[in-house]
């Protein structure tokens, strides 16, 4: 697969992505309607401004989220290697895995992991 296998699988997905997105606009029905502009939260209709802060700790629990299920992402491939690659590749998990549990005590020592 050469240089210009890539310069037409790159242009196909523009193309692609560029018609989907050119077809959505000629083919579908556009409505102009004042609730369309609302918020929408379970049905449930808004009361006062919209636009609220809310506690970023739900920002920060999502985020953690993410990287520990990132982390699984990188335990597998090495759990099903784990007796072709040695020792070598143990005490790199190790170091790995090591890192991940300080980001945790990070996480817990600035409260991140408390609800309210």
């Amino acid at each position: 697969m050469g240089a210009g296998s890539l310069i037409v699988l790159i242009i196909c997905g523009i193309a692609f992505a560029g018609g989907g997105i050119f077809l959505s606009q000629v083919l579908a029905k556009t409505s102009t309607n004042p609730q369309k502009g609302e918020a929408y939260e379970c049905g449930v209709p808004t009361r006062g401004r919209s636009w609220i802060q809310f506690n970023v700790g739900y920002y920060l629990f999502a985020i953690l989220f993410l990287i520990f299920d990132v982390e699984l992402v990188f335990l597998y491939p090495w759990a099903v290697v784990v007796k072709d690659a040695g020792w070598m590749a143990f005490a790199e998990i190790v170091v790995f895995l090591f890192i991940l549990f300080l980001g945790f005590l990070y996480a817990h020592k600035k409260g991140a992991l408390k609800w309210m």
